[in-house]
């Protein structure tokens, strides 16, 4: 009796583990091959890989035929070609010739040989030429397990077509088993029906940009991004499409085109079976590719007395197209189908069908402008005002980059050169408060320049100033610049002239950061000569430029204005509402509008306020707490920062990642921030961000007991005993500088700083401010009776909870008051609720502190760490101290690393750790306590 059969299938009844690391993003794939592979000795089967051109089949057929070989498998493969697809028997002949075996194993069964050609005789019919394939499969697997491979399954001739699939479902208990690949949509001989299938999808987002980063390194995060739009997870368009750029469109140095063109391979893939279809279907799809958006009745109008809809049946057929019946929407099934409509028509083929959609887009003044557009040839004033007007409203909507284009087309069809070079400065000014791109300002204002040498404008001013305050300008040189502009506009102002408004905008935030009387003086002259300012620029001059002088009816004004926000698109409005209220505690108020705005420079839109919402919100997670979301919602604007070259907007960013820093003991990075902050600011004379640095450095001080060097850091921001004209930021650090006072002896200072806040009747500008002022007067006191009172009511004020970190201080310098006033129990009180508030942000200096305080007066040790781990948790605290990175973990517990970040930090004051450096050490106290 032969026993191989017997041998061979206990061995192949293990798991097989298919390597995919040329795969990224195909990890469930692999695993169900791996276990098709593992059950073939014992049941053969079949698999049909279906999918888009492009999405990878190829590959991952060529992962399992070589997993195949390596454990022992004989792989008969044969992959069909699209223009041999009439040749009879072609693809049966490659497949059984695809190993050494095969071809002497034909010559012993006369029906293939025949069939084949190997030997003269009388053609076999297709039921004995399927047999003779079965048995000469069944042969083969005799000696080892079989796997038949099928990559474009779609393409093979009829006859082996017709063939291949009766053998396949033959195949079951044979030893042997078929994995094949099929196009979605295509027409094929091959019958897949009722064999089981597995559609394989578009790579996730988190494999595209792996994908990218790994092949194209050097590329741009805004390219990527495009890439990755365009691409929608198709991993041959990912590796194609980059190499249709220029180095400088690869590196965002030059803008990227409004349509990336298709490399050769990827017209060839997505390109074929356009060109087989009717004239009057690749008419109806170009002008509905040209069109964009699906809208079927603009596209019927448009191609009305050349073709109709009825057209769209064979495109509908290859799957190429979509019509949604609920929606009435034309979608392509893939954008790069759509690309490849465009590439294959002429440009006169593209400006008709332009034409005619501005015809039908006749109501639509928008739509109707960037049609004629893309249609126009010669420059034409009359477009280039449509296109103007198209690019306000854009702009108003917040849709920055299509504004920017408009303009920059606009400024193509403009006739006159003082014309287009006003447009070019408007687009570069449109692009540095919205798109966020400072690196394109001098491009266009050179573009400028060159069409009118004598030209001034104002809004080349504004990009001008905004670029110097990102390069190496300073404050006084944008004040000087953008003051200078606005003098020569005509008087008065006329508050319908957006630019104008933006000029003063801007002016207004050169004077915030420069924070000087003189240059606020220059910003109210101008500012006099505006007939009706926005409700944002007199809320901006009152609540955030110097709120320690704001009046009753400027907070009356802002509550109304955050109020009505709720609703509000424009994504200015909302950063600006938003900075009005920043000093005053109404970030709150504002928290899902700041969220959705931050959210919007993920897609590429909106940069510039997407930069100043993650930023605002990052301010407002620091008083309530949020520190783990904080790192992460920071970051994602640190990185815009970083990719649109807007340093100025960093800092920040970068201030409250320095306070998380340096409330949680990790001093190292709170310190190189604030060092950045302090060169960068000095040398601009931008004393709103040497502010920053100081307050960063008092925290340092405060989180580590040096608190002489508090005081003396936070009198940088303002003296004590006042605040200082137009730095709004001391209101931020006014429990800092009191208490530093009041531990290194200065109680008078302490005191005249408590009442300099009552006199600015900060107790009314919010509850936060409020519960801070009762606890300053109480730090200040002499007599422990009036500190007691002080105190309790900080703590009694409505919601102090929601800021735990000043609530937590506020319980620990109460604590230790009452310690000292011979108070143990209510003391332990205190010190207890301070110990576990801090332990639960992280702030592990402030904890150590209260626990020592809880100690002095008899209290109990601190709970062991670690013991309120979810199982979750412990398991990824336990892979972070291995050393794999969040990714690596995430992918391990199939989880996102956004998941595996968020749950690291909660656990970081479980452990009592604020890096990843000290999980290794807590995760051994929690085993040997």
């Amino acid at each position: 009796m032969d026993n191989r059969g017997t041998d061979r299938t206990a061995s192949a009844a293990q798991p097989v583990r298919i390597s995919g690391h040329a795969l990224l993003g195909r990890e469930a794939e692999l695993e169900l091959l791996g276990a098709f592979l593992a059950g073939v000795p014992r049941q053969g089967g079949a698999l049909v890989v279906l999918g888009e051109p492009g999405v990878g089949k190829t590959a991952l057929l060529a992962a399992v035929a070589g997993q195949a070989g390596a454990v022992g498998m004989r792989v008969l493969h044969v992959a069909g070609v699209q223009y041999r697809a009439q040749t009879s028997y072609g693809a049966l002949r490659q497949l059984l010739m695809s190993v050494p075996e095969g071809r002497a194993a034909v010559a012993d069964l006369p029906a293939l040989a025949a069939a084949l050609d190997f030997k003269r005789g009388r053609a076999p019919g297709p039921d004995a030429v399927a047999e003779a394939v079965v048995a000469l499969v069944a042969e083969l697997s005799r000696e080892q397990p079989v796997l038949l491979v099928l990559d474009d399954a779609q393409w093979l001739d009829r006859a082996s077509a017709a063939i291949l699939g009766r053998v396949v479902r033959r195949l079951p208990y044979s030893g042997a088993g078929t994995v094949c690949s099929v196009r979605l949509g295509d027409e094929s001989f091959f019958d897949h029906s009722g064999l089981p299938l597995h559609e394989l999808g578009p790579l996730s987002e988190a494999a595209s940009e792996e994908l990218l980063s790994l092949h194209f390194p050097a590329l741009a995060l805004r390219v990527r991004r495009r890439l990755m739009a365009d691409a929608e997870g198709n991993p041959l368009a990912l590796l194609e499409l980059p190499a249709a750029l220029t180095d400088s469109q690869r590196t965002a140095s030059h803008a990227l085109p409004q349509r990336i063109p298709l490399t050769q391979r990827l017209q060839a893939t997505f390109a074929s079976r356009i060109t087989a279809l009717p004239a009057p279907t690749r008419h109806l799809l170009l002008v509905a590719a040209l069109e964009g958006s699906g809208n079927v009745l603009i596209v019927r109008r448009a191609v009305e007395g050349r073709c109709g809809l009825k057209h769209l049946a064979p495109a509908e057929r290859l799957r190429l197209v979509h019509v949604d019946e609920a929606t009435g929407r034309l979608a392509f099934r893939h954008s790069l189908m759509r690309s490849a409509v465009v590439d294959l028509s002429t440009s006169d083929q593209r400006r008709s069908a332009h034409r005619a959609l501005a015809e039908a887009w006749t109501g639509v003044p928008e739509q109707r402008a960037w049609h004629l557009a893309q249609a126009a040839v010669d420059p034409d004033e009359q477009i280039a005002d449509l296109l103007e007007d198209a690019a306000g409203i854009s702009a108003r909507r917040g849709d920055g980059p299509n504004a920017v284009a408009a303009l920059v087309r606009a400024a193509e069809l403009s006739p006159a050169a003082a014309e287009r070079a006003r447009r070019l400065a408007q687009a570069a000014y449109l692009g540095t408060i919205l798109t966020g791109g400072v690196r394109d300002v001098p491009r266009l204002l050179d573009d400028a320049r060159r069409a009118a040498p004598d030209g001034a404008s104002l809004a080349g001013a504004v990009a001008t100033a905004l670029y110097l305050l990102n390069s190496y300008g300073d404050v006084d040189t944008a004040h000087r610049l953008l003051s200078g502009a606005v003098a020569l506009q005509p008087e008065p102002y006329d508050p319908a002239d957006e630019t104008v408004l933006e000029a003063l905008s801007t002016l207004l935030m050169v004077c915030v950061y420069g924070a000087r009387s003189d240059l606020w003086a220059g910003y109210d002259a101008a500012a006099s000569k505006c007939t009706a300012l926005p409700d944002t620029l007199r809320l901006l001059r009152a609540t955030f430029a110097d709120p320690a002088r704001a009046l009753p009816s400027d907070w009356a004004a802002l509550d109304a204005a955050v109020e009505a926000l709720p609703g509000t698109s424009d994504p200015v409005r909302i950063v600006r509402i938003a900075t009005a209220g920043a000093y005053a505690d109404r970030l709150g108020a504002m928290d899902e509008s700041l969220r959705r705005t931050a959210r919007g420079g993920r897609s590429g839109e909106n940069n510039f306020p997407a930069i100043q919402a993650s930023f605002l919100w990052g301010s407002h997670a620091w008083f309530t707490g949020q520190w783990a979301e904080l790192r992460e919602v920071v970051g994602d604007g640190l990185v815009l920062c970083e990719e649109y070259q807007y340093p100025l907007r960093s800092w920040t960013g970068k201030f409250v990642l320095a306070c998380v820093s340096a409330a949680c003991g990790d001093f190292t990075t709170a310190h190189a921030f604030a060092d950045q902050m302090d060169q960068w600011g000095g040398s601009r004379r931008a004393h709103a961000i040497t502010c920053y640095a100081a307050h960063a450095k008092t925290l340092i001080a405060l989180s580590q007991g040096d608190f002489d060097e508090a005081y003396h850091q936070a009198c940088r921001i303002t003296p004590a005993g006042t605040f200082a004209p137009f730095t709004g930021h001391a209101l931020w650090a006014f429990l800092d500088l009191v208490e530093a006072a009041a531990r290194t002896g200065l109680r008078d200072k302490a005191l005249e700083h408590v009442q300099a806040a009552r006199d600015a009747g900060l107790d009314t500008v919010s509850p936060r401010l409020r519960m801070v002022l009762c606890a300053c007067a109480a730090l200040a006191a002499e007599d422990d009776g009036e500190a007691s009172r002080g105190f309790g009511e900080a703590l009694a004020v409505e919601g102090a909870e929601r800021w735990p970190f000043d609530h937590a201080r506020i319980h620990l310098v109460h604590g230790e008051r009452l310690r000292r006033g011979k108070a143990p129990a209510l003391a332990r009180r205190h010190l207890r609720t301070a110990a576990e508030g801090f332990r639960r942000l992280g702030a592990a200096p402030w904890s150590t502190r209260a626990e020592q305080e809880l100690r002095a007066c008899g209290g109990p040790v601190r709970a062991r760490p670690g013991a309120a781990l979810t199982p979750q948790q412990r398991e990824i605290v336990a892979l972070a101290a291995a050393g794999l990175s969040n990714k690596q973990i995430a992918e391990k517990l199939f989880l996102s690393p956004r998941t595996v970040s968020t749950h690291l930090y909660q656990a970081f004051p479980k452990l009592g750790v604020t890096s990843r450096a000290g999980l290794r050490d807590a995760l051994e106290q929690l085993h040997h306590p």
